[in-house]
C-alpha cells in the first residue's frame, strides 16, 4: 500500500507523464520533466547513507521541488531552510540537525555567507544556478550519472524532513515529520478540497513553510497543475496570473488577502474559473472574509487551521457553513481528531481549554530534543499550545494562544529572537516586544526600549540597526521608549501591557 509521497509520485508521473506539473509564467515542467529531475538529484545522493539531511536554501521554483522529492527518493532526510532568514540562523540550523550537506542556490545573497560559516565545519555545500527554467540545464548543471538509482521504498514511520518552526537565536526547534505524516495529511487535503487532475492552483507561499509545503503535496499527488510565484510585491500580477492561467484554486494568509484587496479590484480579472480559496496562517477578520466572498462570488471559502508539528493541516470550515459557523476553523480533517482539555479532562461544549490533536499527520518530535518533544507529545496525542473550545455540534473555535510567538503574515516570529538583537544596541537598558494588531499582516512586531540613563536613542537608527541582523518581517514596525518595563510581582515582563503603551 502507497504510504509515501515518493512512491504516489512515482506512480501520478507514470500516469501523467506528458501533463503539465508546474509552470512559472512563460514555461513549464511536465510530469516526467519533474520525475527525471528528481532521479538526477536521487542519482547525486546515491552514496549518502540513508537518513543523511540535505539542508536546502532555494527559493520557490521546480528546482526547489525536484531537489526536495530526490532527496527523499534517495532516503535522506530533506531540511527546506526559510530563505528570508540571514545566514547566522541558518548556519545554526544547520549545525543543529547535524546536516551533511547544503544544496544553496548562487544568486541568493544569504548564500555566500552561508558556505562561509559552515564549510569551516566540515559541511559539504552544492551550489547551483537556477536561472534556466528548462529541466535539462538543471539536470546538467547536477552532473548526475545517467543510469537510474536503485529505488527507494520508505516506511510511513521513517524519517522525510525537518521543518524549523521559528528560527530563534536560543535553542532551534525542528520538527521531524514522517513519509506517513507528509502522505496522510496530502491525501486528507486532496479529499475535503475534492482535487483532481483537473485543477490549476496558484502558490505564493514558500514551500519551506508547512502550508506551502502541503500546497505542493496534495497539487502533485492530485496530478494537478501548480503555477509558482515567488513574489507578492505586485499583488495585480498574481490576479492576472489567476486569469491568464485559468487557475482554479489559491491559497492564502490573512495578509495575501488584504493586500489582493486593499490594492485591486477583483471584479477587474476574470476568474470565472476560479473554484476555491483557502486560509490558514492565523485567524482572517469576519470583515475581510466578507469583502473576500462580496468580491469573489461563488468561490468556495475554505478556513483553516493548523500546526507545523500536525505537518500542516489539523481543520478545515466547510464553505457551506461560514454563515451558521462564523469565527469557527471548522472540524477535524480526514484522519484527525481533536479534544479540547481542561486541567487535565475533556473541556464540556464551548468551554475553554487546549487544543489536543491525534492522527497518522502529527510529527515524529522534535529533533535532538526529547524534553521538548516530552512536553507536547503525550500517548500520541499532541499539544497544540493553543486555547479553544468546541460548540454542541463539533465545530472548533480558537480563543488565543498559549505561547507568545507572534504571527507575521505567513511568518512565525520569536520575541526572544528580536529582543537579543536589540540588546545588542549600545545604550540599550532593556528591551522586550510584543504584537500589535495590523491590518494587512494581521499582526504586527513592537519594541518597547528603556535606554540607559543619560543616553539618547533614536527609533530610526534602531530600525536600522535590526534591519541589518533580522530578516525584514522580523524587524519591529514600532519602536517606543519608555523608562520601565512592565512586570509582574515575579519579575516577568508583562507582554500584552506592553501593547498598551
Amino acid at each position: 500500500m502507497t504510504h509515501s509521497i515518493v512512491s504516489a509520485l512515482r506512480e501520478v508521473a507514470a500516469r501523467r507523464s506528458e501533463a503539465p506539473a508546474l509552470g512559472r509564467r512563460d514555461w513549464q515542467w511536465t510530469y516526467r520533466d519533474l520525475d527525471t529531475a528528481k532521479y538526477a538529484v536521487q542519482a547525486v545522493l546515491t552514496s549518502r547513507r540513508r537518513g543523511s539531511r540535505v539542508a536546502l536554501l532555494v527559493r520557490n521554483s521546480p528546482q526547489y521541488v525536484a531537489l526536495y522529492y530526490g532527496v527523499l527518493a534517495a532516503g535522506c532526510v530533506a531540511v527546506p531552510l526559510n530563505a528570508a532568514e540571514r545566514a547566522s540562523v541558518l548556519a545554526r540550523q544547520i549545525e543543529h540537525c547535524g546536516a551533511e550537506l547544503a544544496i544553496g542556490e548562487a544568486s541568493h545573497p544569504e548564500w555566500p555567507k552561508l558556505r562561509a560559516a559552515i564549510e569551516p565545519h566540515g559541511v559539504q555545500t552544492l551550489e547551483l544556478s537556477i536561472s534556466q527554467d528548462c529541466a535539462a540545464a538543471f539536470i546538467e548543471a547536477l552532473g548526475a550519472a545517467h543510469t537510474a538509482p536503485e529505488s527507494y521504498e520508505p516506511g510511513k514511520d521513517d524519517l522525510a524532513a525537518i521543518i524549523y518552526t521559528s528560527g530563534t537565536t536560543g535553542r532551534p526547534k525542528g520538527v521531524m515529520l514522517s513519509h506517513g505524516a507528509l502522505y496522510s495529511n496530502a491525501t486528507a487535503i486532496i479529499e475535503y478540497l475534492e482535487l483532481t487532475s483537473a485543477d490549476r492552483g496558484l502558490c505564493v507561499l514558500p514551500f519551506h513553510f508547512s502550508y506551502g509545503n502541503s500546497v505542493l503535496h496534495s497539487h502533485l499527488l492530485a496530478g494537478a497543475f501548480l503555477a509558482l510565484e515567488d513574489n507578492f510585491a505586485f499583488p495585480q500580477v498574481t490576479l492576472q496570473r489567476l486569469q491568464d492561467e485559468v487557475i482554479t484554486g489559491f491559497p492564502g494568509v490573512p495578509s495575501t488577502f488584504a493586500l489582493l484587496l486593499g490594492r485591486c479590484r477583483l471584479a477587474d480579472f476574470d476568474l470565472s474559473r476560479l473554484r476555491y480559496i483557502t486560509q490558514a496562517g492565523g485567524a482572517m477578520p469576519r470583515a475581510l472574509i466578507e469583502r473576500l466572498r462580496a468580491q469573489a462570488p461563488g468561490v468556495k471559502i475554505f478556513v483553516m487551521y493548523g500546526q507545523t508539528e500536525a505537518t500542516a493541516r489539523l481543520t478545515y470550515l466547510p464553505p457551506e457553513r461560514l454563515d451558521a459557523k462564523p469565527g469557527s476553523v471548522g472540524i477535524p480533517i480526514p484522519g484527525v481528531e481533536i479534544e479540547v482539555r481542561r486541567e487535565g479532562r475533556a473541556a464540556a461544549p464551548n468551554e475553554t481549554g487546549e487544543i489536543h490533536a491525534r492522527g497518522p499527520n502529527v510529527m515524529l518530535g522534535y529533533w535532538n530534543d526529547p524534553a521538548a518533544t516530552a512536553q507536547v507529545l503525550r500517548d500520541g496525542w499532541l499539544s497544540t499550545g493553543d486555547l479553544g473550545h468546541v460548540d454542541a455540534d463539533g465545530f472548533l473555535y480558537i480563543d488565543g494562544r498559549s505561547v507568545e510567538m507572534i504571527k507575521v503574515g505567513a511568518f512565525r516570529v520569536s520575541p526572544q529572537e528580536v529582543e537579543e538583537v536589540l540588546a545588542q544596541i549600545d545604550g540599550v537598558e532593556e528591551a522586550a516586544v510584543t504584537a500589535i494588531p495590523d491590518e494587512v499582516l494581521g499582526q504586527a512586531i513592537k519594541a518597547v526600549i528603556v535606554p540607559r540613563a543619560g543616553v539618547e536613542l533614536q527609533v530610526m537608527a534602531v530600525k536600522a540597526h535590526c534591519r541589518q541582523r533580522l530578516a525584514s518581517y522580523k524587524v519591529p514596525k514600532v519602536v517606543e521608549l519608555a523608562t520601565a518595563l512592565p512586570r509582574t510581582s515575579s519579575g516577568k515582563v508583562q507582554r500584552f501591557k506592553l501593547a498598551e503603551t
